[in-house]
Order: C-alpha cells, then sequence, then structure tokens
C-alpha cells in the first residue's frame, strides 16, 4: 500500500512525464508544473529535492512506459528471431505510440542533455548501452537456436539497427511524418530476412 507521500509523487511524475519529454529540461520552468500539477512549487519539492531529481524521476517513467509496450509485443513468443521481427514491428507504430508523451524520450533527452556530464545525460546514455546490449542478446540468442546465421557479429548488427531505428525516429519527428520509421522498418526486416536470419 502506497503511502500519501508515495501518491502524490507518483502523479506528479505521471503528470510531468511529458512536459519534460516535449519542452526539454531547461526550456521546463517551475510554473510549467505547478500548473499541470495544480501543486505549488514548495510540495512539489516537498517530493523531489530539485528540479533535475524530478526531471530524471519523469524520463525513468517515460522509458518504463516503452519498455513495457515493447516488451508486451514481443512476448507473444520465444523464438529470438520472431521476436527481434515483432521488435521492428513495435517501431512501425511508434510515432502514434509516444506521440501524446512528446516524442522519444531517449531521443528527446539524449540531444537536449549531449555535451552535459548531468546525472540525466549519464541515465540517458546508460538506456541506450542498456537497449543496444539487449538486442545483441536477442542476436545471440537467436545464434544459440540455430535461427540466426552464427557468423554474423552480434555487436555489429544489434548497433546497426538501433541506429537505424533512433535515426527513423529523429526523422520521423522532426519531418512529423511516421512515413520514415514505417519505411525504415520495412528496410530492416529485409535486412534481418537476407542477413541474419539462417
Amino acid at each position: 500500500m502506497l503511502t500519501k507521500s508515495e501518491k502524490t509523487s507518483q502523479f506528479i511524475i505521471q503528470v510531468v512525464a511529458p512536459i519534460f519529454n516535449k519542452n526539454g529540461y531547461a526550456a521546463t520552468s517551475m510554473s510549467d508544473l505547478t500548473k499541470a500539477t495544480g501543486l505549488t512549487k514548495g510540495a512539489i519539492y516537498g517530493n523531489f529535492k530539485n528540479k533535475e531529481e524530478l526531471a530524471l524521476a519523469a524520463f525513468n517513467f517515460s522509458i518504463k512506459y516503452i519498455i513495457k509496450g515493447i516488451e508486451k509485443h514481443v512476448e507473444i513468443t520465444d523464438s529470438p528471431l520472431e521476436r527481434l521481427y515483432l521488435l521492428i514491428d513495435f517501431y512501425r507504430s511508434y510515432y502514434d505510440f509516444t506521440l501524446a508523451y512528446g516524442g522519444c524520450p531517449i531521443l528527446n533527452v539524449g540531444i537536449d542533455s549531449n555535451h552535459q556530464q548531468t546525472p540525466l545525460y549519464l541515465r540517458t546514455k546508460g538506456i541506450i548501452i542498456k537497449l543496444n546490449k539487449r538486442l545483441m542478446e536477442l542476436i545471440d540468442a537467436g545464434k544459440k537456436m540455430h535461427e540466426i546465421k552464427p557468423s554474423i557479429s552480434s555487436e555489429k548488427y544489434a548497433t546497426l539497427i538501433f541506429s537505424m531505428i533512433e535515426g527513423a525516429i529523429f526523422m520521423s519527428f522532426t519531418m512529423q511524418n511516421k512515413k520514415y520509421l514505417i519505411d525504415v522498418m520495412a528496410y530492416i526486416d529485409t535486412l534481418i530476412t537476407n542477413e541474419i536470419k539462417l
């Protein structure tokens, strides 16, 4: 059972996560946060010691939303190869999936906090490393189950696929057109079939 303070903290995070994601850390003011939550500055800082801690909690909340979406989409099969195809399929609808949240938090926060050794930047960098590693582990699992060519470099293809996904996300949100994601995911499907699949 959550305490009143924990419930308030969760409420604040849920409300402010899309605001930080859309506006960026520097451009999000305390007045934006108090207006959105209906709470005073003192009430917000009674739950978070500063704006940076709140931004970090909001980023973590957004990332969990995305990871849960991916896991739900790929959990219908135990096949690593099919999971790889399903992962790519998830990103076909990623534009709509994250639109209400202001776009991709990894991309937004990564660009917004770049060149700054802040906890927010370091957390974003850590998430990128973690997601890339998960993709590499999925390819490795496919090799073990004789679904993916044993000769390919898991690290190389994981990085290549992840980079193409993030590039497509950048193009789709910058141009406000989801066709970039749809087209690049179709290309990655072909790449998997022609170069990765055994």
